[in-house]
């Protein structure tokens, strides 16, 4: 059985596990405040955080707002994004008083985590690693200190809080992997202190953008949860498609085409064949319509709960305040651990 086999086999019998004994599972998930939290959050992994929060399972979501610096050069509306994002999650329903919310810079006994866990990982490994890879090929820059070590980064912002839950996508598994293998290493050299967590792997959606692409705010293809109906509307009307009235789903000829179709079968429940079969030949413009339509009803109890959590400017913060202290007391009690089996107690 290959590796990826055996994760997945490994990751259906924690799902099990997961629905049987929800209190066993504690999870570290979250993204970086680069911009506005869009559809492919949403389908990708917000919705995912609500079902595992629902089901009992315990949750630390970061806002890793040192990661910003990762793949660029400025922190430029790094508070306004955060603060987006919070009221996004409230509106998804991530509660919480369930799912603690915290700032990565919030938390400075987690950040220092990183010094001793950078002892046990070879720079081939960090080479190695294909997300490392993918980004620094993303990014058009050198290779930074921070771009070649963000597993190590990741490896502890998963293990401050003793997460033993990661749940990703296949592509993703590397930096499980990576944190897999820092917590046997420093309880191997020093003394056991974290639990060696397992991959949860998601089935989510991939949601392209709106030209086809991934969808991201620095190529102005995405949908963003805070968008009122109007600008939805105007975003979808600009999507680039073809001349063909016939809509069809092909996503490597008709990129825009599918792009819309795909989004709009997300928010209905139905397969995007099925869909370019209903609109037919009646055109991009119908086929912008309905996805107009579909996206709009979908997200609008969402935007109603938004708006009402906006309506106070101090949720965000006082939310945060909550998250950070929580954060940190877990994050002080695993330090202390660490020195001590370290013998780094003065």
């Amino acid at each position: 059985m290959d590796s990826f086999s055996a994760t997945a086999e490994r990751s259906m019998e924690i799902s099990a596990a997961v629905a049987e004994h929800p209190e066993r599972f504690r999870v570290l998930t979250g993204e970086r405040p680069t911009g506005p939290l869009h559809l492919g959050h949403y389908f990708g992994t917000i919705r995912e955080r609500v079902r595992l929060q629902q089901a009992g399972v315990e949750m630390f979501l970061v806002l890793a707002d040192y990661q910003v610096i990762t793949d660029r050069e400025t922190t430029a509306h790094v508070r306004e994004n955060v603060y987006s994002a919070v009221l996004d999650y409230l509106a998804a329903g991530i509660d919480p008083e369930r799912t603690t919310i915290f700032t990565h810079s919030s938390v400075p006994a987690l950040n220092q985590l990183v010094l001793p866990f950078l002892s046990l990982v070879t720079e081939a490994e960090l080479h190695r690693n294909p997300t490392v890879k993918a980004e620094l090929a993303a990014s058009g820059r050198a290779l930074s200190g921070l771009l070649l070590t963000y597993p190590v980064h990741q490896a502890a912002d998963i293990l401050f809080c003793k997460g033993n839950l990661v749940p990703v996508g296949k592509d993703n598994l590397p930096h499980v992997e990576m944190t897999r293998s820092i917590a046997r290493r420093f309880n191997e050299r020093y003394g056991k202190v974290f639990p060696v967590p397992d991959a949860l792997i998601t089935s989510a959606p991939e949601v392209p953008g709106l030209d086809g692409r991934k969808m991201s705010k620095s190529y102005g293809n995405a949908i963003s949860l805070s968008m009122t109906a109007d600008e939805t509307v105007d975003a979808i009307r600009r999507t680039k498609t073809d001349q063909d009235r016939r809509i069809s789903f092909d996503p490597e000829h008709r990129p825009g085409v599918s792009a819309l179709l795909t989004t709009a079968s997300l928010c209905l429940g139905i397969d995007q064949v099925e869909l370019a079969e209903e609109i037919g030949d009646r055109g991009s413009s119908a086929l912008k319509d309905a996805t107009a339509t579909a996206v709009n009803d979908y997200l609008a109890p969402l935007r109603k709960r938004r708006q009402t959590f906006a309506a106070d400017a101090e949720l965000p913060r006082a939310i945060l305040d909550h998250g950070n202290r929580l954060a940190n007391m877990a994050a002080q009690v695993t330090l202390a651990e660490v020195r001590e089996v370290m013998g780094t107690i003065y």
